[in-house]
């Protein structure tokens, strides 16, 4: 349950701004890693990643509790004001350059272009029509971001941080996802060149990571009752709800 998933090809959000418009990088001595290794190359004609990045390896945390989630069909709630995710985001990295310096930082995908509803009869989800525009593409970077590869990888990487919100005007740099449909977080890992043209290496200087038990279904209530009382069992953070109070 906490296999270790390589990175995917494709920039790190089709509608978030490329990562290397903010920072990117790579010190590039020696040659880098070989594309035979199996990681995603940024299209035809590129070489492979960085030989800074391509070791890389993420180990999802709580994994037995994201499928424990993951079986009843995830449901994460989105306010106005923005919620916090739980489980928590949360990996452990190894194969970093433990003196370069790296940004982390995650974004969300759709997972198809469907609006769903919950069909309690059922107990289950039904598409629902054609999916709402997208919500507006956004990234959210690790507070400690930039960091050398030592101290990312001294201890589990957390983004507790993070916040969703269904507020398209969010001004408060939140993900911003449409409610009832599907997502799939990812995590990356961007390292930072100094080089004045590090632009052109931008293709090589990052490297994602996709879980498939962390997808959900983003909600501004809880529809599957079995997800309210597995939240409410496993959040520290509810304990004020154990006592049958309603959640706000």
């Amino acid at each position: 349950s906490c296999s270790i998933w390589g990175a995917e090809s494709g920039s790190p959000s089709s509608r978030a701004p490329h990562p290397s418009t903010a920072f990117l990088g790579g010190v590039g001595e020696g040659p880098p890693c070989d594309t035979a290794l199996g990681w995603a190359t940024e299209g035809p004609g590129t070489s492979g990643k960085n030989r800074r990045v391509c070791h890389a390896m993420a180990r999802l945390e709580m994994g037995s509790l994201w499928e424990e989630f993951n079986r009843l069909g995830t449901e994460m709630i989105v306010t106005k004001a923005g919620r916090r995710m739980f489980p928590t985001f949360q990996v452990k990295l190894s194969g970093l350059d433990p003196l370069a310096d790296y940004v982390l930082l995650m974004d969300f995908i759709p997972l198809d272009d469907k609006r769903y509803r919950y069909a309690f009869h059922s107990s289950s989800w039904l598409a629902a029509g054609r999916a709402d525009p997208a919500a507006p593409g956004r990234v959210h970077f690790h507070p400690d971001s930039p960091a050398k590869g030592a101290q990312w990888m001294r201890q589990i990487v957390s983004f507790d941080k993070l916040k969703l919100t269904n507020n398209l005007l969010d001004d408060n740099g939140h993900i911003i996802l449409n409610s009832m449909h599907r997502y799939q977080p990812r995590f990356h890992v961007v390292l930072v060149d100094p080089r004045r043209d590090s632009e052109r290496f931008a293709h090589q200087n990052f490297k994602s990571f996709s879980f498939p038990e962390t997808q959900f279904m983003a909600v501004t209530a809880y529809q599957n009752h079995r997800i309210t009382q597995l939240k409410i069992a496993s959040n520290p953070f509810a304990k004020g709800f154990r006592d049958g109070d309603p959640e706000p």
